[in-house]
């Protein structure tokens, strides 16, 4: 299947990220580091996802480098853990 096959799943996967960006808000606020990288991650990707599919190389690159920066985060806490 091509990326473009998968266009009918894009608001449904916008509506995802957006769960996933909220929970990722209430750990920030509750203090939950973890928790908000791991939330931040797939709301990344899917960000990722929809940037290549509606060809939004600002926003596909932007979450690229958070992407890579949470996965950074997330394997420092195991290591350090």
């Amino acid at each position: 299947m091509t990326l473009m096959s998968f266009a009918a799943y894009e608001q449904p996967m916008k509506w995802v990220a957006f769960v996933l960006g909220f929970c990722s808000t209430i750990c920030v606020v509750q203090g939950w580091h973890l928790g908000a990288m791991l939330f931040s991650l797939p709301f990344c990707l899917i960000w990722i996802y929809c940037g290549w599919l509606r060809t939004e190389p600002q926003l596909k690159w932007i979450n690229v480098m958070f992407a890579v920066l949470y996965v950074y985060g997330i394997g420092r806490y195991v290591l350090l853990a």
